[in-house]
């Protein structure tokens, strides 16, 4: 894993991508710090910080884009399979490049933290608590992304495709507001997740066993709650999108806090997309 993990941090910095990234986050961070908190004279950190969260909408998938879409262009994810390296550290070396990436430049803003504490009044729990909070933050975004680079074959198109599904969860939370929240649209939205797990189940592995004993597990798992337990469905569709609400998580730390529940969010957030990054490759190795 370290070998694939300094090989992947070192390509950031051979390629114009790091550089990119680095100068398009640092660039538009300093516009923000400046009106947000040296033209209005604001000791309010965390606000600059909650501010700046919509560049990585941009800079994420520059940072995800190349990660496992480069190499199939190149045709060296051949190479890289044959390799003696299992495919989870493939997966985590690449991921924790990116992170390193993420976090070195996420350090520079520091500074401005500074600046404030010298010449103003820095609430330091709740600044620690926004950084601790932008690391697991950023996690889940490059998880996200590095999934998606290994679906892809072109770069471009994994950050177009990286760009929009960040903005859609992004969108979450004021989208879930607008969905009806009535019990039949919950029973359609079940019937509706459970034909896309189906047709994930199938395309990674092709045994219609397993999709119609899924089938069949589902069906009947939303039949009896319709039938004992309708309450379930009602307001569905809101929970199930609130699970995807990275952002609103964020909220607890920028105020200092600490929740048990947000850390293990993340923590599954991240791991379940590494988990299905790693049976992509996977599958792509025995085929």
């Amino acid at each position: 894993m370290f070998a694939i993990f300094k090989r992947e941090f070192k390509a950031y910095f051979q390629t114009p991508i790091g550089y990119i990234y680095m100068g398009l986050f640092l660039l538009l961070s300093g516009i923000f710090y400046f009106f947000d908190n040296l033209m209005t004279t604001s000791s309010s950190f965390t606000g600059f910080l909650g501010s700046i969260l919509l560049i990585y909408l941009f800079a994420i998938p520059l940072l995800t884009m190349r990660l496992f879409s480069e190499e199939k262009r190149q045709k060296t994810d051949q190479l890289l399979l044959t390799c003696p390296i299992s495919i989870m550290g493939i997966v985590l070396g690449k991921f924790l490049a990116a992170l390193a990436v993420y976090g070195a430049t996420l350090v520079f803003t520091v500074a401005y933290a500074l600046v404030i504490a010298v010449y103003g009044d820095l609430q330091v729990m709740e600044t620690l608590g926004s950084y601790i909070g932008f690391i697991f933050l950023g996690a889940s975004y490059i998880s996200l992304g590095v999934f998606i680079s290994a679906s892809t074959e072109n770069q471009l198109t994994a950050a177009l495709v990286s760009f929009f599904v960040l903005f859609f969860v992004w969108l979450v939370d004021p989208i879930s507001q607008l969905v009806p929240a009535d019990t039949n649209s919950g029973v359609i939205s079940a019937l509706v997740l459970l034909a896309a797990v189906l047709l994930f189940l199938f395309l990674n592995t092709k045994n219609w066993l397993i999709v119609i004993g899924a089938a069949l597990i589902g069906g009947l798992t939303i039949g009896g709650f319709y039938l004992f337990n309708q309450g379930v469905f009602f307001g569905f569709i809101q929970r199930f999108m609130g699970w995807f609400s990275i952002n609103r998580r964020y909220g607890s730390f920028t105020m200092g806090l600490l929740k048990f529940d947000a850390l293990v969010y993340y923590t599954t957030f991240v791991g379940l997309f590494l988990f299905l990054t790693m049976r992509i490759i996977e599958k792509r190795r025995w085929n």
